[in-house]
């Protein structure tokens, strides 16, 4: 892989989203385009990172459901167990989706559940052996493929992305979230 650090960003995808931002305001003034050279990139990272992650995923030999799921319960730490609400919690995830990626790490081998033993019908999912080694391996691959993507940025501008898109994700949640009836 080639060192890139201090390189300046790709011109052909800089040039493109600002022609795209350029020919709406040329083509239709007024339209609000302020956001197209900032949102246009940043779905073409998505796309990229996405791409990069699922081969690294598949030399793994895990796909991302399982090790989101995986990855949660492992970073919990010892004894490394928690309940299929916390799981969703944690993940973002529906309960049906949680529900359906338990049974089916269960069936790998990956996962054990059961029950909390607090008389409600809360439920435990633990990993196993083979799902801890599993995460070992596949996290180290992923990570390390993605901190060799980011690797042209400096400590400064790693501190300076990190904070602006924090600092945008909490906005655009904000913006976003459904008003309650």
């Amino acid at each position: 892989m080639d060192d890139d650090a201090g390189a300046t960003p790709d011109p052909v995808t800089t040039r493109s989203a600002t022609e795209i931002a350029a020919a709406w305001r040329r083509e239709r003034p007024g339209t609000p385009t302020d956001s197209i050279e900032i949102v246009t990139p940043i779905w073409w990272l998505a796309k990229l990172f996405t791409d990069d992650r699922n081969r690294a995923l598949r030399e793994a030999g895990i796909d991302a459901a399982t090790l989101d799921l995986l990855s949660v319960i492992r970073r919990s730490g010892p004894p490394y167990t928690l309940s299929t609400r916390e799981i969703a919690r944690r993940t973002l995830v529906t309960a049906g989706a949680i529900s359906q990626r338990v049974a089916r790490a269960e069936r790998d081998g990956l996962v054990e559940r059961a029950p909390a033993g607090t008389g409600r019908r809360t439920v435990l999912v633990a990993l196993t052996d083979a799902g801890h080694a599993l995460v070992e391996r596949s996290v180290d691959t992923v990570l390390g493929r993605e901190a060799a993507l980011v690797s042209c940025l400096s400590d400064a501008e790693r501190a300076a992305l990190t904070e602006l898109l924090g600092k945008l994700m909490a906005d655009v949640r904000r913006r976003t979230a459904r008003q309650e009836d």
